[in-house]
């Protein structure tokens, strides 16, 4: 895609443009325009495109899509300018509410006037809770729904305590099977960010820490998100939240966030009991070991565009995005 655009959606404001030409119009005709199907749709937010076929011997001056929670959107909805050219182009907008039907059309205009795309709409996911009432955005991605936020559950689903060790750094190392989880750092500010960090131990107990419903991804699903993203060498940077409010500046120039699940680098937990990485690494658990000692994570690093499998020591804390049963 040759453009990605942020917008903030405002439902209420309508962005109108008007445009002049001394060029005869005789010879020219319409543009042509597609509307995108979202293939990204989060609570809040939308990947939304269009592509533009042909300039009908014009050129270009505003192509993107109009907007709104009722059908017709190009007379009651917001228009959103995404581009000048011909070519594919997507959009990221926020402000979206959960469960709400959206209405999107694609449109262009050139010196003759403005052409449209069909009409498509999409449904934002709702969002979710777990045992402490913290709520969770999700965002659809290809045929997954995942969690758009880090775990940050204190308790199994059933209401019992997840342990924590005091001090945070305490080695666990003679520790069998440790049930436990943390905030980066001890510090549970980052908690409120980041999620929290857990055991492979903790995150596969029978009691569940994934809300009703949702479940510890396999690592068969990782690779499913990876597919419907392009693959693990460019999938990086459609997860990872773009800017560098978390990520560390002055990196991090890849991102695009693009599938809108809005990775954040919560660092790790070693057994031993160091805190290292935030805002350099994510790294989140799989459900399926490798040996056992490990276990299969993957992880994303501020100044790489892919998404990384590797083995992961159980013993270690990681963090947690859940996934639909």
């Amino acid at each position: 895609m040759k453009t990605q655009s942020i917008y903030s959606f405002l439902i209420f404001i309508i962005f109108g443009f008007t445009f002049t030409t001394c060029k005869k119009t005789d010879r020219i005709s319409l543009p042509v325009v597609i509307t995108y199907t979202p293939l990204y749709v989060e609570s809040t937010s939308a990947t939304i495109g269009c592509m533009v076929k042909s300039d009908g011997g014009s050129q270009i001056v505003g192509c993107g899509i109009y907007m709104g929670i009722s059908q017709n959107p190009e007379t009651t909805g917001t228009q959103l300018q995404i581009a000048s050219d011909t070519g594919s182009f997507l959009g990221q907008v926020s402000g979206l509410l959960p469960n709400i039907q959206y209405f999107i059309k694609a449109y262009a205009k050139n010196a003759k006037g403005e052409s449209l795309g069909d009409q498509v709409n999409f449904t934002t996911p709702g969002t979710i809770t777990d045992y402490e009432k913290n709520i969770y955005e999700t965002v659809k991605i290809g045929p997954q729904l995942w969690m758009a936020q880090n775990l940050g559950t204190s308790h199994f689903l059933n209401g019992d305590l997840i342990g924590t060790t005091s001090p945070s750094t305490q080695d666990i190392s003679n520790v069998i099977s440790p049930e436990y989880q943390w905030s980066y750092g001890g510090d549970d500010a980052n908690a409120k960010i980041y999620g929290k960090l857990y055991t492979w131990y903790t995150i596969t107990d029978p009691r569940k820490v994934c809300p009703a419903g949702w479940h510890i991804p396999t690592d068969s699903e990782w690779t499913t998100l990876e597919s419907t993203l392009g693959g693990y060498i460019i999938a990086g940077s459609e997860l990872k939240e773009g800017g560098n409010s978390h990520w560390v500046t002055p990196y991090n120039l890849d991102a695009t966030n693009e599938s809108c699940f809005k990775a954040l680098p919560g660092g790790y937990r070693n057994v031993t009991g160091g805190f290292s990485y935030l805002g350099s690494y994510g790294y989140w658990w799989s459900s399926t070991e490798g040996d056992v000692s490990n276990s299969w994570i993957r992880s994303l690093f501020v100044q790489s565009g892919q998404i990384s499998r590797t083995a992961f020591l159980k013993m270690n804390g990681a963090s947690v995005r859940c996934i639909k049963d």
